[in-house]
């Protein structure tokens, strides 16, 4: 690249990337809403993945043969 192409690239990241201090910290401790938005959130697993499940164990249960091929894949 040319010289000139360089100092272009380098004042446009000069430009868009603002100065990083050395002490730079957020300006609130995060642990806190952290361990609320987990205490929170509850698990809901959809219907889906109940059906899938399902339909693994009667596969499974009608074709015991796959299961040591099904436990290798994982």
């Amino acid at each position: 690249m040319k010289e000139r192409d360089e100092e272009r690239i380098t004042k446009l990241l000069q430009s868009a990337l603002p100065p990083v201090s050395a002490d730079a910290e957020p300006g609130r401790d995060l642990w806190p809403a952290l361990l609320r938005r987990l205490d929170a959130k509850t698990v809901a697993v959809p219907w889906f993945d109940w059906a899938l499940g399902g339909a693994l164990m009667v596969f499974l249960a009608l074709t015991p043969s796959t299961i040591p091929l099904l436990l290798y894949y994982l």
